[in-house]
């Protein structure tokens, strides 16, 4: 089919017409009217503007700017009417719970300061908003405190009931404002874009055309896609989100044990088994069937009947696993016979070791009949299928390496063993040696198998720590020419192990630095720090006014590092503290080192050193830290203060695994506001700082 020049310009006007709507429209913050107490400030190649009163200043400061010198007034042109979202481009400061709100206007026009129905409140910004350059911005997002992030204002809810702002024909330019809550709020751009658009974090950076629908996210390729092993996850209703986005392997959590089918005695549950099996088999994933024989979760009521009769229904559960299931592509047979061998009656533990004939002495040719009989009984009913052994804490211990070892070659002299499998859960990695781990891999590779990785997590409770050793751990399993496939046992918050933070997803659905590296590793794209240059906001690295500060710069590179950001630190916290977004506060005279450490845990660090004089030590007394009281105590609303906060430093808020959930830096300020809204219910550790000396105070969260 030809088409006519006439409709060929047409078609091309219509589709420039179409990207130009798509488009939004960038403003940056520094380029409107500003108010006298907004000042403009650049760091690492970023200009914007920030505020330099509080809320304090004014009256009724928490519900509206309170002067024109707390507003700033924009001039924006529209491309088209219709309905339009908001936008903007923000960083947290060094007090998240109190450098997180401003306001912005109800609607187009000038507004009155001192009319709260002129004013949309944002708030608790802090945890909230997205930095990745493929995260899409919408919804809440959770970047944290310190980075620049995109928040869609306009579907945020975090204070007052967000705003869609209408542009009526014939009235295309808009007056627009912005203004002052709380300090320490830094702003880089203002967007306006079509209400029916989605952008991501690089669309909104670089004035690019959205999209009119959300990616699907099950179109997003699995990780492994493409590679020539699988990295999976398990099968559990916890687990499902996304899981295609994610994973290309499937093993059922606890749907395929035992006691899970038929807890009563020829009553079978197949239900959530099916569903992990199809979720492999309808995405062409491998599937592997955990697990026929376990000293664990099997069914009471085996323990009680005789020897023959267990053997009988032993039969009975392999030939009814593999007429149901004909495609099972790895089958544990036995799992973990060095730890957990069936031969203890209640608590789910089968009873049953002497119907497979029996365990002799440690060491003895007898030892492993029981384990011989199962595979002889499995190799009959799942001919095509590949059989596996698998334990834990085998590739941590050279003993049980051997051990393991003795047994896998037992099942190899009679044809009965296909697959190696070695659990790998964080109790067995995070402090062991990455040359054992090597080493001990190395062993069970000897017997000529395939080995799989399990039941792989690895617990992280901070993401510096759980990024550091995903990235020291999970290459030594991945790169092993023998290891053929990984397997997760979890990846988002209710997993076994959440409590110690092994999840890769945080329960707002983002993901974790240690996911990002994941993938980015796996796939090959993932771009390390290699450069941090270190430098002082107007050049003087020294601080000579007493209780001063300086603001801390650190320039990444490359450009395109695929995890920026910087953990900031300081050499004599005797002599100075440094905030989460570089903020150097003197104590003391002398010299400290100040060090920006890359946060994609490549081990890049950057230093400057900065000369403090003139400072003035005068510390907390012994009675001023007894008479600070948390109020209210119980926590009832999400928010505590406490006054006579005038010399305290740091307030640390440590929840009873000694985690510390919240840190305020503080500089004479006489009362402060310590927000709890995300804080579980519990009890909770207050530690409050002066110069040398700390008191400890006790708050429960209702």
């Amino acid at each position: 089919m030809k088409l006519s020049i006439s409709a060929l310009l047409v078609s091309l006007l219509s589709t420039h017409l179409l990207i130009g709507q798509n488009t939004p429209i960038i403003t940056e913050a520094e380029s409107g009217t500003r108010g006298a107490e907004w000042s403009v400030t650049s760091s690492t190649g970023v200009q914007y503007v920030t505020i330099q009163t509080d809320l304090t200043t004014v009256t009724n400061g928490g519900q509206v700017p309170g002067k024109v010198e707390r507003t700033v007034s924009f001039t924006v042109n529209f491309p088209a009417a219709g309905s339009y979202e908001l936008y903007a481009r923000v960083r947290v400061g060094a007090n998240p719970a109190n450098d997180d709100s401003f306001f912005y206007g109800n609607g187009f026009g000038t507004k009155n300061v001192n009319e709260a129905n002129d004013w949309v409140i944002v708030n608790q910004l802090e945890a909230v908003g997205f930095a990745l350059a493929d995260d899409y911005v919408s919804g809440l997002g959770g970047a944290q405190s310190g980075v620049w992030k995109w928040l869609n204002l306009s579907e945020n809810n975090r204070g007052e009931d967000p705003v869609t702002f209408i542009v009526p024909d014939g009235n295309l330019t808009q007056t627009f404002q912005i203004g002052a809550r709380e300090d320490g709020l830094d702003i880089d751009k203002v967007a306006f874009a079509p209400a029916a658009i989605f952008y991501t974090v690089s669309n909104l950076d670089n004035g690019e055309a959205g999209v009119d629908e959300l990616p699907d996210p099950n179109e997003i390729p699995p990780i492994a896609d493409g590679q020539d092993k699988f990295l999976g996850n398990i099968y559990s209703n916890s687990q499902l989100e996304n899981f295609t986005s994610y994973w290309n392997q499937v093993a059922p959590e606890n749907a395929g044990k035992w006691g899970s089918v038929e807890g009563t005695r020829d009553v079978m549950n197949w239900a959530a088994l099916d569903n992990a099996y199809n979720l492999a088999k309808d995405n062409d994933f491998p599937f592997r069937m955990h697990v026929l024989v376990w000293g664990n979760q099997q069914p009471a009521w085996i323990e009680s009947l005789s020897s023959a009769e267990q053997l009988e229904e032993i039969e009975e559960w392999f030939s009814l696993v593999a007429a149901r299931y004909p495609d099972i592509d790895i089958i544990e047979v036995v799992n973990e016979p060095l730890h957990d061998p069936p031969n203890q009656s209640g608590n789910g533990g089968g009873n049953y070791i002497n119907a497979l004939g029996g365990s002799g002495a440690q060491g003895s040719k007898q030892e492993w009949i029981w384990v011989l009989t199962a595979f002889r009984l499995a190799r009959e009913h799942f001919p095509d299928t590949k059989l596996m052994i698998n334990d834990y804490n085998i590739v941590n211990s050279s003993t049980n390496t051997i051990r393991y070892k003795t047994l896998i070659d037992t099942l190899l002299s009679e044809n009965l063993l296909d697959a190696i499998g070695v659990q790998a859960h964080a109790f067995s990695l995070n402090t062991t040696e990455s040359s054992v781990i090597t080493s001990n891999l190395n062993t069970l590779a000897s017997a000529n198998l395939p080995l799989y990785v399990t039941e792989m997590d690895i617990d992280g409770p901070t993401d510096a720590v759980h990024l550091e050793r995903y990235r020291r751990i999970f290459p030594l399993f991945w790169e092993h020419p023998a290891v053929a496939g990984i397997t997760l046992w979890g990846y988002r918050p209710g997993m076994w192990r959440t409590d110690q933070m092994a999840y890769l997803i945080n329960a707002d659905g983002s993901e974790r630095p240690s996911m990002v590296w994941l993938r980015g590793y796996v796939d090959g794209t993932f771009v390390d720090t290699n450069t941090i240059t270190v430098s002082a906001s107007g050049g003087n690295a020294e601080i000579s006014t007493p209780d001063g500060t300086l603001q801390m710069n650190a320039a990444v590179l490359p450009a395109d590092v695929t995890l920026p950001g910087v953990i900031w630190s300081v050499s004599n916290a005797g002599l100075a503290t440094i905030s989460s977004t570089g903020v150097l506060t003197a104590l003391n005279d002398g010299t400290v080192t100040v060090t920006a450490t890359a946060i994609d845990g490549s081990g890049v660090k950057g230093t400057l050193n900065v000369t403090l004089s003139n400072q003035v030590v005068t510390d907390i007394t012994d009675v001023e830290l007894l008479n600070l009281y948390p109020y209210p105590n119980p926590v009832i609303a999400g928010k505590i203060s406490v006054q006579g906060t005038d010399r305290v430093r740091q307030i640390k808020v440590i929840d009873m695994s000694g985690r510390s959930i919240r840190e305020i830096t503080l500089l004479n300020e006489p009362m402060v506001d310590i927000e709890l809204f995300n804080a579980a219910p519990g009890v909770y550790a207050i530690q409050f700082f002066g110069e040398r000396q700390s008191v400890v105070k006790k708050v429960v969260v209702k």
